[in-house]
């Protein structure tokens, strides 16, 4: 199947499986000319709702009931999702983009479906099914900014999977506080891979930007003025995650002083 087939699949699909559906291969021989895509089909019940400003995600302090723990799983699984299309969208936005590049956001891609699919266990155990909460638009409201590959890098690999550095570990430790070591494990695998979500970002981050910039200057170049330095970072700093997913030094302290 080409990448480009399941990009168009996923963006287009009716069904849930339609957007977790990932082949064992892939090529990458027609990547076709660029296609940009409105809004994603959804399936029945998953369709975007309008957020409010009462619908904030559950605190940390009502983390001991299962309810509220579901509510903060479900949002984080709508978000998976929807890093699953944005990573769709990008593909067939920037087809001559380097092979590799392609590659790379490929298997980025598909460790997000492997997310989904996690997350969407984990609320079946906890008797909730993914679209039972409200699901929104979020990240998708950003993709008229994504008109280039270091945009993409600059909005999603560095602001909002960066910002999952922070929050990821930080729900994580809560849930392991309130008794629930399955959701706490499973924030921990999430962690994992968003360290290598955020290097993937700065690696190419790195090789598409100008030279005389710097990494901190090219990013903030590339994302819309109304996502601020405080979108990619949680309440606290964890700086050892942002070292191991290769941050220089001077990114951190600018961004703890942000």
């Amino acid at each position: 199947m080409e990448i480009r087939d399941l990009c168009i699949q996923i963006l287009g699909g009716q069904t849930l499986e339609d957007k977790l559906f990932s082949p064992l291969v892939l090529t990458d021989e027609n990547p076709g000319p660029a296609l940009l895509w409105d809004t994603p089909s959804r399936p029945i019940g998953m369709e975007f709702k309008k957020h409010s400003k009462e619908e904030k995600l559950p605190p940390f302090h009502e983390h001991g009931s299962l309810d509220k723990r579901a509510v903060c799983l479900h949002r984080f699984a709508g978000h998976e999702l929807l890093a699953v299309e944005i990573m769709a969208y990008a593909l067939l936005a920037f087809p001559d983009s380097p092979k590799h590049f392609r590659k790379g956001l490929l298997n980025t891609l598909k460790e997000e479906q492997e997310h989904v699919r996690l997350y969407t266990a984990r609320l079946l155990e906890m008797g909730v099914k993914l679209g039972d909460l409200p699901l929104y638009k979020h990240f998708w409201s950003y993709t008229p900014f994504l008109n280039s590959p270091l945009q993409y890098l600059s909005v999603m690999s560095l602001t909002f999977e960066m910002a999952n550095l922070d929050f990821a570990p930080l729900y994580g430790k809560s849930f392991q506080r309130h008794g629930d070591p399955s959701s706490a494990a499973l924030m921990n695998r999430i962690l994992q891979d968003e360290m290598h979500h955020v290097s993937f970002g700065m690696h190419w981050l790195n090789k598409l930007k100008d030279p005389q910039e710097s990494s901190w200057d090219s990013w903030r170049k590339n994302v819309p003025e109304r996502l601020t330095v405080k979108r990619a970072k949680g309440f606290c700093l964890f700086e050892e995650h942002r070292r191991k997913a290769g941050v220089p030094e001077d990114w951190i302290t600018a961004m703890k002083k942000s």
